[in-house]
């Protein structure tokens, strides 16, 4: 339970709130939940550059880190195609991945296939129901994949000017703006009582706010005086109250809601927005293939981590069907941009590539 670790170390309730903020990141899960003080533990636990627990941006955005990963692979002679869908897994004779053949019909053939979707979208759409054990196929339909977070993108004309700590004159960017600025974490109370309007069908009336300017850092991202500010806020139900889906009036609702907010601590901001991005959990998931939204393709609960991640007698990157593994999020050990699962994966496949 975080709420008691953050009693025993801290006394100020803004830090341990903002501490909690780490602690509920893509979960549907208040600081009080049990089991949410491995959620934090997670986004500490690795280091950057030698720093401990340090976090940091991708020059170019996120989009280079990934280009940074297919040059690597190019530079040893892996192919790669970018845009095309793939249909489904190609089995032998005996149940083996032979390759995977694409909407376009065609087929790529090969002795091992590694999965970087979702558990749910390698299982239970690009594999025959029929050729997996049953309780498995129950277990990747069980998995609770509920997601709190709604993303919004925003392009804005001239820096946050936050009463807190105002802008030089120049406008030059501050300290500050090079971090990861928490709004709305005054207190654990008040997380709380957003998830609990988001538990109830509701979208936060005070949600968690965590915005960053990575523009300030990389200056390429937006032109001259300009900059691009990404907001992660929770909490935002997959469906709303009565049934309701996230229709354009609800998206446009709950980010002006966001916006009034980050308002209060930085008269202007509203002004200066010249365009914003609004996704929800159903967008996130139909874009990027999330199910239910959840940036970890799962839940990061305790029922869900270690061997029981993505389901038991499969955490090892194996899978019912011989030949294909899981190399993403939803593998141990669980989401975030470190790329443990895949090369986890990887030196499995290796392994038994060497018996083929």
């Amino acid at each position: 339970l975080l709420g008691q670790i953050l009693d025993h170390w801290f006394e100020s309730e803004p830090l341990k709130a903002t501490l909690a903020t780490d602690a509920v990141i893509g979960a549907m899960a208040s600081p009080h939940t049990p089991g949410s003080g491995y959620v934090l533990l997670h986004h500490v636990m690795g280091e950057l550059e030698g720093r401990r627990g340090a976090w940091g941006y991708v020059a170019g955005g996120m989009g280079a880190l990934s280009q940074a990963i297919a040059q690597a692979a190019t530079a040893r002679g892996a192919h790669i195609f970018a845009e095309k869908a793939v249909c489904h897994v190609l089995l032998g004779r005996d149940g083996e991945a032979q390759g995977v053949a694409l909407q376009d019909g065609t087929e790529v053939r090969s002795k091992l296939v590694l999965s970087n979707a979702s558990p749910q979208i390698t299982f239970l759409e690009l594999i025959p129901q029929e050729k997996l054990p049953k309780d498995f196929v129950q277990r990747i339909r069980q998995v609770d994949t509920c997601s709190p977070v709604t993303k919004i993108n925003v392009a804005v004309d001239r820096l946050p000017s936050f009463l807190a700590a105002p802008n030089a004159r120049d406008g030059q960017p501050l300290p500050h703006h090079q971090c990861s600025i928490h709004l709305n974490c005054e207190g654990t109370q008040l997380l709380h009582q957003a998830f609990t309007e988001a538990a109830h069908g509701h979208p936060s009336s005070r949600p968690m706010i965590e915005l960053c300017i990575p523009s300030v850092l990389d200056p390429g991202l937006a032109p001259p005086g300009c900059h691009v500010v990404s907001l992660f806020t929770q909490y935002t139900p997959s469906m709303l109250a009565g049934g309701r889906s996230w229709d354009e009036q609800a998206r446009n609702a709950y980010a002006d809601t966001v916006f009034d907010c980050i308002e209060d601590y930085a008269p202007g901001f509203k002004a200066s927005v010249i365009g914003r991005d609004i996704l929800t959990p159903p967008d996130l998931e139909r874009i990027f293939g999330l199910p239910g939204g959840n940036i970890f393709h799962g839940g990061m609960s305790l029922d869900q981590l270690y061997f029981a991640r993505p389901a038991p007698s499969y955490s090892g990157y194996r899978s019912p069907i011989p030949g294909l593994y899981l190399c993403g999020s939803g593998a141990h050990p669980g989401g975030g941009v470190m790329g443990a699962a895949g090369r986890n994966a990887a030196q499995v496949a290796i392994k038994d590539f060497r018996h083929l």
